[in-house]
């Protein structure tokens, strides 16, 4: 099974004085009225509904999700708005459901880290973009990552686990043939954000995997300063 295929059930990214807000309007300057967003693991639509009033009736904001649960909340969530300009699809995040060069832009929170096969993430955005289109990903990035760090199942749920360096995600989206890619924001994370949403996303784990407050303690000390999240930006020649 994919990795990404666990996003939508997982504990939401990081605490929001730590999150790069991709949906504020620096992160999302470019969209403009007509335009059609993709947005991958889409969750709840939270992020879809944003680009969905950016882009207005003449544009179209696209969810792609693994889940029925997600799917229905985020159906529910624009439905409510009044949007009726928002599509969620239901499928995973190396084999997108899009038609081939079809969308303007391509949006992502927190995502990308739990792939295993990040490779064909970002094969298939280069895929969907029209030329000219552009990527904006909010995602966790890890530096010197221990073992045991990357084989902890309550680590893997809060983004850690699979995170890769900035340099690698980089090269990623270039290996693609993804131009003009750059890092425009960073946060990184000190011992007392790990704290939190380690210790929220080890509610969502079972059993013997599950951190207790004194390991989740060990563990953010030893992580601090060694995970960031990052805004990266690209665009498709």
């Amino acid at each position: 099974m994919s990795s990404s295929l666990r996003r939508s059930s997982r504990t939401p990214p990081p605490p929001a004085d730590g999150v790069v807000d991709r949906s504020s309007p620096a992160a999302l300057r470019g969209l403009k009225e007509g335009d059609v967003v993709l947005d991958i693991a889409s969750g709840t639509g939270i992020d879809l509904l944003h680009a969905a009033r950016k882009v207005g009736r003449s544009g179209r904001a696209i969810g792609v999700d693994m889940t029925d649960e997600m799917i229905r909340e985020a159906k529910r969530n624009a439905q409510a708005a009044g949007l009726s300009n928002v599509e969620v699809r239901r499928g995973i995040i190396e084999e997108l459901p899009v038609e081939n060069a079809s969308v303007d832009w391509v949006i992502s929170n927190c995502a990308i880290n739990l792939s295993a096969e990040k490779g064909r993430v970002f094969r298939e955005i280069a895929r969907v973009l029209r030329p000219g289109g552009q990527v904006v990903v909010s995602d966790l990035m890890a530096t010197q990552l221990p073992d045991w760090a990357r084989d902890d199942a309550a680590l893997y749920a809060s983004c850690i686990a699979g995170a890769v360096t900035e340099e690698e995600f980089v090269a990623g989206l270039r290996e693609a043939g993804l131009s003009d890619v750059r890092v425009e924001e960073r946060f990184v994370y000190d011992k007392d954000h790990i704290v939190t949403f380690v210790a929220e996303a080890s509610e969502g784990v079972s059993g013997k995997d599950r951190l207790s407050p004194d390991q989740t303690e060990q563990v953010a000390q030893a992580l601090a300063g060694k995970i960031w999240n990052a805004r990266v930006c690209a665009r498709r020649p």
